[in-house]
């Protein structure tokens, strides 16, 4: 049986494209912003292009919050990609203005530190030992990155621990950012797997295979 994958519009994200790319993993992929539909759904990707505080806005009016915590309360899997991956985070700061985030990993998507700003284009990642997210992956294959903000450190606690321990996957663009994050039922990838080509293809077929 094909698992049933909703991939979430709430007004931002490259719909038909990420549709298409999760459909040639033989997923069954539908389109909307029905709630009911996206609870139950055996895998919800959360797209997002554009500004932090558009896309939480956007985020909220549709309820979309609320969903994808209720959704990992109960272990079911959200995929979330650029801005949608970013809307995970404590809060984004773009022009001086805080946006809270959906805190459902600590940390704050800030401006990258880099000689040219946006990062658009081809990069490699370091992935961590374990990651299921980039099995069978070459570890020089290049994803696709268009973006000027991003998680540029991994919070700590108070001792200097990590507060999660999620697998957390890297790259660089001038300095260290956050490509992508492996935790639990919740993966996110900074990068577009639907625009990456070959090695795109496979990591959201690794994400299906785990519905």
């Amino acid at each position: 049986m094909q698992p049933r994958v909703v991939i979430f519009d709430y007004g931002s994200g490259n719909l038909r494209s990420a549709q298409r790319a999760v459909e040639r993993t033989g997923a069954d992929v539908t389109v909307t912003s029905d709630p009911h539909a996206a609870l139950d759904a055996d895998g919800l990707l959360v797209p997002g292009v554009g500004a932090f505080e558009a896309c939480m806005t956007g985020l909220r009016a549709a309820g979309g919050d609320r969903i994808i915590g209720r959704r990992l309360a109960g272990g079911r899997p959200v995929l979330g990609v650029c801005v949608g991956m970013q809307v995970l985070f404590e809060r984004g700061i773009e022009h001086g203005v805080t946006t809270e985030g959906c805190a459902e990993w600590p940390g704050t998507v800030e401006r990258l530190e880099a000689p040219v700003v946006p990062h658009m284009g081809w990069n490699t990642v370091e992935a961590p030992e374990g990651s299921r997210m980039f099995a069978g992956i070459d570890p020089d294959e290049r994803f696709y990155f268009v973006h000027s903000y991003g998680v540029r450190r991994w919070e700590l606690d108070a001792s200097g621990a990590p507060v999660a321990s999620p697998l957390v996957t890297w790259s660089r663009h001038g300095e260290p950012f956050v490509a992508a994050v492996e935790n639990g039922p919740l993966w996110a990838t900074q990068f577009h797997p639907e625009k990456s080509g070959d090695a795109g293809a496979k990591l959201l077929a690794n994400w299906v295979a785990t519905l």
